[in-house]
């Protein structure tokens, strides 16, 4: 809060003092039962306003210099100096520039503010509701045909992280191109001969565990620290193609599987995009019963498959060798239930496993190609997407590793009822 500016009855008060002790300002202050320091700035003040004497200032202005001359004196105003300057409530200060006097006040100055990201992610919620109230539901999808025989022991996770849809790699720089357009269709591609090669299980998962989105805003820069990135198009076309993927990644997961759970994690590069995501899909699948969406605004997700607990988070915040903690701490119930009990995670782009006494954790590998601030630094991964299947009893009971070059044109041969090349998996 801003200090309040000084009555004119302490200004008074202060000048009175000054002159009854002989203009000395240690007896005047003491004489008030105030520190030296404060009523010397009190007498500032009163000096500044005409109080001692001199010709009183004009509203809002100070005595700057008075001048005797043979016609009288001359008094030179300038507009009087503010109060301190308080931030706006809600607002983070991106950027100011101050012009101070001696004495700390403020002259002028010119302050850029912005909305934190604090207010920023309400403010997105509301939004988010508010749109929730007229969007368009999908209507429920007939379930599969009596001679269909699903496994009802088992369910396929199909696990994606660190996309970055809007990220941009040149290949001389980084050794693969990646943009808008090859993101979109490498993650068709993946799911499509993912789920033609995975087994019949009765449910599907699908854990995207953060980074879906290379930025956050209409600028590119990563959210917390910003980072300027390299990004391809613009934001309005980057969400355009995630929505459009992501719709058409579980109408597939839907053909094959009874049931269908979504876990769409927070990364450090979308925290804000993963609310709107999370709630599009929940809205947009509401009247489909075979379909659910973990809705949590916690960092952290979990999913309970009998005696298997399966858990989720980005890894920005916990890593592979503690993480094991965190689940166990914040669903405990859940995980005193499950005799098998497994914990996944991306952020670093790479492969990593820890086997600890309460649970197996894993970090993945990403689909996406690297950056040019990971090729610069020397970060180098392969590059591939999982399919794990757990059985409700025996935990995790099969896996398979999907690379870029695997299931190139997969999901186009699926639509367009085309063979695949030789060598690729056709969906």
């Amino acid at each position: 809060m801003a200090n309040p500016r000084l009555s004119d009855e302490d200004a008074i008060e202060a000048a009175i003092a000054y002159r009854a002790c002989g203009e000395n300002k240690t007896e005047a202050a003491r004489t008030l039962g105030l520190p030296r320091q404060t009523f010397t700035n009190r007498l500032n003040r009163a000096a500044e306003r005409g109080l001692l004497g001199n010709m009183e200032t004009l509203p809002g202005y100070s005595i700057r210099q008075i001048t005797d001359t043979p016609n009288g004196q001359y008094v030179q105003q300038r507009k009087e100096a503010g109060p301190e300057w308080a931030p706006t409530d809600g607002l983070t200060i991106k950027g100011k520039t101050s012009l101070i006097d001696a004495e700390g006040r403020i002259i002028t100055q010119h302050v850029m503010e912005r909305a934190g990201a604090e207010s920023q992610r309400v403010a997105l919620e509301a939004a988010v509701e508010a749109l929730k109230e007229t969007l368009p539901r999908v209507a429920p999808v007939p379930s599969h045909t009596a001679d269909t025989i699903w496994n009802d022991d088992l369910l396929n996770q199909y696990t994606v992280t660190d996309n970055h849809f809007g990220m941009l790699a040149h290949r001389e720089e980084t050794g693969s191109d990646y943009d808008l357009k090859i993101a979109e269709q490498l993650f068709l591609d993946w799911f499509s001969a993912a789920i033609r090669t995975s087994p019949d299980a009765h449910t599907g998962l699908l854990a995207q565990l953060g980074d879906l989105m290379h930025h956050d805003s209409l600028e590119s820069v990563t959210p917390a620290h910003r980072h300027v990135l390299d990004a391809d198009s613009r934001l309005h076309k980057v969400v355009r193609a995630v929505v459009r993927a992501l719709r058409r990644v579980i109408d597939m997961m839907l053909a094959k599987h009874e049931r269908v759970h979504v876990v769409m994690a927070s990364g450090n590069h979308d925290p804000a995009s993963s609310v709107w995501i999370r709630e599009l899909l929940a809205t947009l699948y509401e009247n489909e019963p075979r379909i659910t969406v973990d809705r949590s605004p916690d960092l952290y997700y979990a999913f309970e498959w009998g005696q298997t607990g399966l858990y989720y988070h980005h890894m920005h915040k916990r890593g592979v060798k503690d993480l094991d903690r965190t689940f166990a701490g914040k669903f405990r119930e859940m995980f005193g239930r499950c005799q098998y009990n497994y914990g996944h995670g991306g952020h670093l782009h790479s492969d990593a496993v820890v086997e600890t006494a309460l649970m197996h954790i894993e970090r993945h590998e990403t689909l996406a190609a690297p950056d040019a601030y990971a090729s610069g630094g020397g970060w180098l991964s392969g590059r591939s997407a999982k399919v794990i299947t757990y059985s409700k009893k025996y935990g995790e009971v099969g896996r398979s590793t999907l690379r870029p070059e695997m299931v190139a044109g997969a999901y186009r041969a699926a639509n367009d009822n085309e063979p695949a090349s030789e060598g690729r998996v056709a969906a």
